[in-house]
């Protein structure tokens, strides 16, 4: 049973009373801004009203200027440029959006995305020298390359010139590209910092319509780098906060061309309203099922298609990406059960800090799934890796307050590879530096996690009454989506309820319960509850709840209902 720590976020009162007496706000949303930084009437305008016209001006990035210059040279010249992405949905829809822009000013434009098991991770020699082989001139990398030094120097050993484009943190020392657009990159001023691979796509994009006069192209672009966005999981603030909703307004409106209509179709998401959720749950898991079971490509296809004659294929691809993903879930299945009996079986896994798992034969497009499996289980963060032979590949993913990727750095000696970024990377080393590898990166872990880092939290936004939690209040909750990483959605707590009805079982993994506080009643939801239904029996008369509002619309009649997050027996007031 999961022991949550309930901490109440501390709010600047004042702050709170301001934002209702100058604008109006109810106190439960003004609190809620306030939590997130907005104290001033135009940046919470900014932030409940995003435009794209709030997005900074491009030329900001470094390298900017000199990446778009050589683009429109190789236009101009009819050299061949090639757009090199990544095979997870950031990096696709990054290849996506760049290589189009290119097309539609009639370059002579190809794309390269590296095959998970037959190329591996990132920018690299070998692709370099195809793409030259093919007689491209100018390569654009687009969520890597960031760390591909030896790539980089093996195009200007070959006269090409290669365009850094990417959003993971750097070495000391960059690779000797022609032009590196990264906000992260030291000398880098740019005032967003947290942009995914798609947005540093979209930036380049962006400073490409406005040289050519194209800036009517931007709305479609932003709608597929939406996509990449909110899959990558950078903080939903900023400009990642009006990409992502301008981008998904978009994506709920339409109209689409026949590759993103066909997606939606498959998904049956088409003509509905599209949240951060659809996009996580069930747009991305398809497009990263082609990266991770077969061959990128078929999410590229799809996404490319823009012909209505290419319609029949694109729902063939669409169909395609279904059948992968349901095969990625069978495989992501069998290895979370593995891994799970690893870690309960044997203490000196199961007792660190950090979780280090590996298998043979493990399907090394799944373990990245599977590590964040094994943290949301476990609440530690988890490498997993798939031994093949003499080598061995890993996905990391980490908890908040450990940096991923500084403990890597502190085992690189042990490693071939390795990149990514705090919550998350890979790495690829040999078998036979497994043993020295866990041992050194368990031990840098046990050192700075103590029992209270490994602890789940819940972060409560803030205590409210039954009598407040209105539709009028749900939908002015609503206005603060699209919520994700910098932007959750908001939790609030209750105490002294009384359980009126239930809990009952639904679908034998949830819970319905009937709470009541104040003579008002409200049902509550308990998503993977059902192990808690004594708990919540044993506090009939007095229970508190941590929760996120949600409206229910059944028979066409709307009300208030509670997706609850966490239930203790009260130590307050009974209702």
């Amino acid at each position: 049973m999961v022991s949550y720590l309930w901490e109440d976020l501390a709010c600047d009162d004042g702050r709170v009373r301001r934002l209702v007496d100058e604008l109006g706000l109810d106190p439960v949303i003004a609190r809620l801004l306030a939590l997130r930084g907005l104290h001033a009437p135009d940046a919470v305008e900014r932030f409940l009203h995003p435009r794209l016209d709030h997005l900074h001006d491009p030329w900001l990035l470094t390298d900017m200027p000199r990446a778009v210059d050589r683009l429109l040279a190789a236009m101009a010249r009819g050299e061949r440029v090639a757009v090199h992405g990544d095979y997870d949905v950031d990096g696709i829809t990054a290849t996506v959006v760049v290589r189009r822009v290119l097309e539609l000013l009639g370059a002579d434009v190809v794309h390269f995305v590296p095959e998970r098991l037959r190329d591996g991770y990132g920018l690299n020699v070998p692709a370099i020298e195809r793409l030259r082989a093919e007689g491209t001139s100018v390569v654009v990398s687009v969520d890597c390359g960031i760390r591909g030094t030896e790539a980089a120097r093996r195009a200007r050993d070959l006269g090409m010139d290669l365009i850094i484009t990417d959003h993971h943190e750097p070495d000391d020392t960059l690779p000797p590209a022609f032009a590196i657009v990264n906000p992260k990159r030291p000398d880098c001023a740019y005032p967003d910092k947290d942009l995914s691979g798609a947005g540093v796509a979209l930036k380049l994009v962006q400073a490409i319509c406005q040289r050519t006069d194209r800036a009517h192209w931007l709305p479609a672009f932003v709608k597929v780098a939406a996509i990449g966005t909110v899959a990558d999981v950078v903080p939903v603030l900023g400009e990642n906060r009006v990409i992502a909703s301008v981008g998904l307004d978009l994506l709920s409106r339409g109209p689409h061309k026949t590759g993103l209509r066909a997606l939606l179709q498959a998904s049956g998401l088409l003509g509905r309203p599209i949240s951060s959720y659809h996009v996580s749950f069930m747009l991305a898991p398809r497009l990263n099922a082609a990266g991770r079971m077969s061959t990128p490509d078929i999410a590229l296809r799809l996404l490319l298609a823009s012909d209505e004659a290419m319609a029949d294929e694109a729902k063939a691809l669409a169909e395609q990406l279904n059948e992968e993903n349901e095969r990625r879930q069978q495989e992501e299945r069998t290895t979370v059960a593995e891994a799970r009996r690893l870690i309960d079986g044997d203490p000196h896994i199961g007792a660190r800090s950090l979780l280090v798992v590996a298998g043979e034969g493990w399907h090394r497009g799944v373990i990245g799934i599977v590590a964040s499996k094994l943290v949301e289980t476990y609440h530690r963060p988890a490498i997993v890796l798939s031994i093949d032979g003499d080598s061995a590949h890993g996905s990391c993913r980490s908890i908040p307050g450990f940096d991923m990727l500084e403990a890597l750095e502190s085992c690189s000696g042990e490693l071939e590879r390795f990149g990514g970024h705090k919550m998350a990377a890979g790495l690829t080393l040999a078998t036979d530096r497994l043993k020295a590898f866990r041992a050194g990166v368990t031990a840098w872990a046990d050192d700075r996690l103590g029992p209270d880092d490994l602890r789940p939290r819940l972060r409560i936004d803030g205590r409210v009454t039954f009598r407040q939690l209105t539709l009028p209040l749900i939908e002015r909750v609503n206005q603060l989506a699209p919520f994700g990483i910098g932007n959750p959605r908001p939790l609030f707590a209750s105490e002294g309820l009384q359980v009126t009805d239930g809990p009952r079982r639904l679908k034998d993994r949830h819970l319905s319960v009937g709470l009541r506080q104040h003579g008002v009643a409200i049902r509550g939801v308990f998503w993977r509850g059902a192990g808690r239904a004594a708990e919540i029996e044993a506090a009939r008369e007095g229970l508190d709840a941590a929760f996120s509002v949600e409206e229910n619309t059944f028979n066409g009649r709307s009300s208030v209902e509670l997706s609850l997050a966490d239930i203790r027996p009260s130590t307050g007031e009974r209702a």
